[in-house]
């Protein structure tokens, strides 16, 4: 953990933090909690105790403190879900987030979605915003319309050709509404489905359910867009078929005519020098069915489970902006941010006075979105809470295991806490470490990945036939 080849680059007092901790008495134990946060970049620090006694002889079982933990503090992870405050524990969001989608696209006994789920119509769905002013970009074919073509990480692009025409009001306000217009789709979109299907809308709730897992991601030019898998089920959920009319094509007809219709719509008054606006989706919607198996299409279950778990982990953060609230524009200049997220972010605060209601100073860092980055209906599949909880189970079976606890004093055990908040963070040094600690995990996850798949791969050459030859 401590050879100076890995750390050659640190600044003087990162170092000497470093070899502090890495020399303390504690380090071996502090090392272990880091591990067990999975490598948090800004782990919570609690102190306190737990306390199990016998509720019927009044033994004690189990007694711990953190006075004996380095510092006297015992860390967690903190949990934040965006990969540019915390690598790890996004890690582990993004994996809850895969789990949970593809849940509801292949079903899980675990979770009580039905294998059968993947008998039912779904399809992967991308809602894009409109043009608010053309912006530099790198097509397929051909050039920019500024007459250049981009390279893939040139900063340029997805800002504006013309700044001074450019409508940064408007993205800002779209964003903020994204979500309005989004319950306005998913309103529309069932009686649309029951348009095709000829019934009422109370007729279509007690033969089927549309259900969907969603997540947001932000454009390089700073408007966002939704995608979004959708599946119809039947009247009780996934563990119950849809009717015999519903079908990937209507699913898909439905979707695009709901996207499309004047209801899916949502109007900003006029408010100061703003003129009253009404915000459609863009024109590029893309529709497409999910595979249930590799059949050529790149678009199978996992592939699409995949691509919603990357997004799940970002914000507004490729757009330039910063990834935590912002106090006064000062901060902008402190941070580097460049020109077209600045105006956008300048637009949010100019706006903040017309459209109190909307709080978009206060979004600002979000370029004015205020939704949830990922969402789900009801009874799409699982929730992220269940997973939670599903970890934090398998953990304590795992502490009454070490307990060396049988049946019968596990159901008569009494379990006496007190915890309390005493910071977060790390030092310049343990943040080095910790970081290291991470990438090892990575490492090792991936090299697990990767030995998993190949070991699939060499199954499935095995039960290839033979040569016959």
């Amino acid at each position: 953990m401590t050879d100076t080849a890995t750390f050659a680059g640190l600044d003087p007092i990162t170092l000497g933090d470093l070899l502090r901790v890495a020399g303390s008495p504690g380090f071996d134990r502090w090392q272990d909690q880091i591990r067990r946060t999975g490598g948090c970049a800004n782990p919570i620090h609690l102190t306190g105790w737990t306390l199990t006694k016998d509720k019927t002889t009044g033994e004690t079982l189990h007694h711990y403190s953190t006075e004996g933990e380095p510092g006297g503090r015992l860390r967690i992870a903190c949990g934040n879900r965006r990969a540019s405050r915390c690598p790890a524990c996004a890690w582990t969001y993004a994996g809850d987030t895969y789990h949970l989608i593809r849940a509801g696209l292949a079903g899980d006994a675990d979770k009580d979605i039905p294998a059968t789920v993947r008998e039912h119509p779904r399809v992967f769905a991308t809602f894009t915003a409109p043009s608010f002013g053309p912006v530099h970009n790198r097509p397929d074919r051909g050039v920019c319309r500024c007459s250049v073509r981009h390279a893939a990480d040139d900063p340029a692009l997805g800002t504006a050709l013309d700044p001074a025409t450019y409508d940064y009001a408007g993205t800002v306000l779209f964003n903020n509404h994204a979500g309005d217009l989004w319950m306005r789709f998913v309103n529309r979109l069932r009686r649309e489905i029951a348009a095709r299907a000829g019934l009422t809308q109370r007729e279509l709730a007690d033969v089927c359910r549309v259900s969907y897992g969603k997540v947001a991601e932000f454009q390089k030019r700073g408007a966002i867009h939704f995608h979004a898998v959708i599946r119809i089920d039947g009247p009780d959920g996934p563990a119950t078929p849809p009717p015999s009319w519903a079908s990937t094509n209507l699913l898909t007809a439905a979707i695009r005519a709901a996207a499309a219709h004047t209801y899916t719509s949502v109007s900003v008054p006029a408010s100061g020098d703003q003129p009253a606006r009404t915000f459609r989706w863009g024109r590029q919607l893309d529709v497409r069915p999910v595979k249930a198996f590799g059949d050529g299409s790149d678009l199978t279950e996992q592939a699409v489970a995949s691509y919603v778990a990357k997004y799940a982990t970002k914000a507004a953060e490729n757009t330039g902006t910063l990834d935590r609230r912002i106090g006064e524009l000062a901060e902008l200049d402190r941070h580097g941010v460049p020109d077209h997220a600045r105006r956008l972010i300048t637009a949010c605060r100019d706006l903040d006075p017309l459209y109190p209601e909307r709080r978009l100073w206060a979004w600002a860092h979000m370029l004015g979105f205020r939704g949830h980055f990922s969402s789900k209906s009801r009874r799409y599949s699982t929730t992220l809470g269940n997973l939670r909880q599903a970890r934090a189970d398998f953990r304590a079976i795992q502490e009454r295991a070490a307990l060396s606890l049988d049946e019968r004093e596990r159901d008569t055990a009494l379990v006496l806490a007190d915890w309390q908040y005493a910071g977060h963070g790390h030092t310049p040094g343990e943040s080095a470490l910790a970081a290291t600690i991470a990438r090892d995990l990575q490492l090792n996850r991936d090299t697990a990945r990767e030995a998993l798949k190949e070991n699939r791969r060499e199954r499935r050459a095995d039960d290839r036939p033979g040569d016959p030859r």
